[in-house]
């Protein structure tokens, strides 16, 4: 007879006794759990113990946390968390150095357990942590000198301690003194600092900027993305990592309008003087793209991001409308009319009004302008607004021979032919926008950054003159009319975004890739497409479908619960902000249990079953929820943003507890909830399931139809012949 739910069968270790083996009753209280421990032992004041996970993490147990406990748990019996808060904020002020370090090794390790942080700023911890931050590093300066390493390890746990305690977002940020923000930044600032506490130090500005705008507003006093580059140059790529993270923060928390600070508003014109400049680029680009060194995850995030803000830079002129009265605008137009045409404009007292209101509207019909007489008027649709007439300029300026070309090619082309240069480069200029996402906040989980942008100062304008040519020579080739418009965007939108998924490496071999996808490639790839999936219709091909599609969806569950062999391992996400923990999971061989446990690191490969702790037996699974309806989205200060919620899921088993887990990518989220949905008997309705169904039901077909080939398969059978008017049939062999 299996035991009861409520029973859990634990070892619990006391230092300096043989661990015991006991049965732990769910229902009781922890108190008398505790008590019943102790008096094993003979230790009085139950109260002043508590039990802890004796694994690599130490957390506390907790009545909130206490049905996590599995059978064949191990246990450690040690102090409460208040009386430990108690001693370590006791011994982080002894006046020995040795016993400092060593308590701020303890501190640092502990805090990352929510239920002693708890216990430990309720004792004002994290005040006495950045006094000992403000006054603490004159009280050692002396010591500096002659005990360097020691001074670092003191720092860089004090800085660590903070960093875990502020973590659990128990305390606002918004409470910290000037004379600490300054005391970190000088630690930023200054150009030989220990390794670890430069990590902290980034870490809590980055942490502070994104968690406060007066925050915001004093670091941008103290710290400038001119004093930050230093720290690209070296090789620590945990280092840059959060240099870059800082960079964004500072960037992405900057005022838009002037009404705000104005420190704040010159960090925002600072920031994005630098980011036009060569030298922040240039640093990036050799240091860390181009390094020898792989891009890890985090970094590939940061730099995503710190090309979107870059883009975003953008947004102001693409939302810009042009004024067609002012005459300084209006100039830029007969700029460009002057180099394409090697005239200069006339004076106002030559030849009489009309005729030059005739020359110019010829002119501007020739440039491809929708309105002829005024063609500033095509410039105040927003987006893309004043920048598509920047992008035209920049082309006129530096690429003039391409942009004569252009010009001189259509205006000479019989008039249905003609490529409109000026409404092409206004309606590109809103596609490159749409593709590069101007203006949009960056995802929280995307990698997708383009090394190519980091290879030029004025990136996103030379990308335009690339497509422009591009689009005039795809026009050619599809031999276009003006109402071929719209035909020809679409494709030249599949050239820039296949051209792009090539991820190059710079500007020219991006350009040397689209001339591998021309117009006639883009079919022959559409086609190669259609073929693939292709749906035949007929009624015995559907027949056949029907009778395949379920060996199909077998072989299917099968890889899905593979897959969940193989295991996964999954990030945890802290609602404050990014951190590197993980978590592994995986299903046994037999199917009949989940294993799973925490991870110090990312592992390189598959984590064998005995290595992860926990258990979850398949048969306690009631159910699987997804996004929303998941507890670990409705908790307060979730991630909730639209990206995060489509990777979320978690199992419900036993008395209404949770597995909460957060898909790394929508590959993975799929083969998870198909694969739990086949574990439970339920229908695997994920999108990759649909497109592997299609993929292998469409490979399937054409294998077996390979020998019908240019064979006609009628819509409906041969109809049956009629009888005979005899059977007297006679068959001479």
């Amino acid at each position: 007879m299996p035991p009861p739910a409520d029973i859990v069968k634990v070892a619990i270790e006391w230092p300096g006794a043989f661990p015991r083996l006991m049965e732990i009753d769910q229902k009781k209280p922890l108190s008398a759990i505790i008590k019943e421990v102790c008096e094993g032992w003979s230790l009085g004041n139950p109260e002043n113990y508590a039990l802890q996970n004796a694994d690599s993490t130490n957390f506390y147990i907790t009545e909130k946390n206490r049905n996590d406990i599995k059978n064949g748990s191990i246990l450690r019996l040690t102090t409460s968390p208040a009386q430990t808060a108690q001693q370590l904020h006791e011994r982080i002020q002894s006046s020995s150095m040795d016993a400092k370090l060593e308590a701020l090794k303890d501190l640092a390790s502990a805090s990352r357990d929510i239920t002693f942080a708890q216990e430990f700023i309720n004792l004002d911890g994290i005040s006495l942590l950045t006094q000992m931050v403000e006054s603490g590093t004159e009280r050692y300066q002396k010591l500096q000198k002659i005990m360097k390493p020691c001074f670092g390890d003191l720092l860089s746990f004090t800085l660590t301690a903070f960093v875990e305690l502020m973590d659990h977002g128990i305390v606002s940020w918004d409470t910290f003194s000037v004379a600490f923000i300054k005391k970190i930044a000088s630690y930023v600032n200054k150009s030989a600092m220990d390794t670890a506490v430069l990590q902290r130090s980034l870490a809590i500005l980055e942490s502070m900027v994104l968690n406060s705008q007066d925050l915001y507003q004093k670091v941008a006093q103290e710290i400038t993305i001119g004093q930050l580059i230093p720290h690209l140059q070296g090789t620590d790529q945990d280092i840059q990592t959060y240099t870059i993270a800082v960079i964004n923060a500072l960037f992405l928390k900057a005022p838009e309008e002037k009404r705000q600070v104005d420190s704040a508003f010159h960090c925002l014109t600072e920031m994005a003087h630098i980011l036009a400049q060569k030298q922040l680029r240039s640093i990036i680009l050799t240091n860390i793209i181009r390094s020898a060194r792989p891009i890890n995850d985090e970094m590939a995030h940061q730099l995503y991001v710190l090309q979107v803000l870059t883009f975003n830079l953008l947004e102001d002129r693409m939302m810009t409308k042009m004024d067609p009265q002012d005459q300084a605008q209006r100039d830029i137009i007969f700029e460009l009319r002057r180099i394409a045409f090697d005239v200069e404009c006339e004076p106002n007292n030559s030849g009489s009004i009309e005729k030059r209101k005739s020359m110019y509207t010829r002119d501007y019909k020739k440039l491809g302008f929708i309105n002829h007489v005024n063609p500033a008027v095509d410039f105040t649709q927003i987006p893309p607004g004043m920048l598509a007439l920047d992008n035209m300029l920049y082309l006129a300026k530096h690429h003039q021979d391409a942009y004569i070309r252009i010009v001189l090619e259509n205006s000479s082309r019989e008039d249905k032919h003609e490529c409109p240069f000026g409404r092409s480069s206004i309606e590109l200029t809103k596609m490159l926008c749409e593709i590069l996402k101007v203006g949009e906040l960056p995802s929280e989980n995307c990698h997708d950054f383009h090394p190519m942008f980091f290879t030029h100062d004025r990136s996103f304008k030379e990308f335009f003159c690339i497509c422009i040519q591009l689009l005039n020579k795809t026009w050619k080739e599809m031999r276009a009319t003006s109402e071929d418009f719209n035909k020809v965007m679409q494709v030249v939108r599949e050239q820039i975004m296949r051209a792009l998924a090539a991820k190059p490496n710079s500007l020219d071999q991006f350009k040397s890739r689209l001339q591998n996808l021309s117009y006639t490639e883009i079919l022959k790839i559409r086609q190669s497409e259609r073929m693939n999936q292709e749906d035949f219709q007929s009624r015995p091909i559907q027949e056949l479908r029907e009778k395949i599609q379920p060996e199909i969806m077998e072989l299917i569950k099968q890889q899905r619960l593979n897959r969940l062999c193989e295991g996964t391992c999954f990030r945890k996400i802290s609602c404050r902000r990014r951190q590197d923990k993980f978590w592994y999971c995986r299903l046994s061989p037999n199917h009949k249990v989940l294993h799973y446990g925490d991870l110090e690191e990312h592992p390189q490969g598959e984590v064998p079953h005995d290595s992860l702790q926990d258990k979850l037996p398949v048969a306690d699974i009631k159910a699987v929820v997804t996004g929303k309806d998941c507890p670990h989205m409705k908790e307060k200060g979730a991630l909730k943003q639209k990206e995060v919620l489509e990777l979320a899921f978690s199992i419900l088993y036993e008395s209404d507890e949770y597995l909460n887990f957060i898909a790394p990518d929508k590959h993975e989220y799929c083969v998870w909830t198909d694969g739990l949905n086949a574990l439970l008997g339920k229908e695997m309705t994920s999108e990759f399931t649909k497109s592997d169904l299609d993929t292998l039901l469409s490979m399937e077909m054409k294998l077996r139809l390979l020998d019908l080939e240019n064979i006609q398969i009628p819509e409906a059978p041969p109809p049956i012949p009629k009888e005979p008017s005899n059977y007297d049939f006679v068959y001479d062999n």
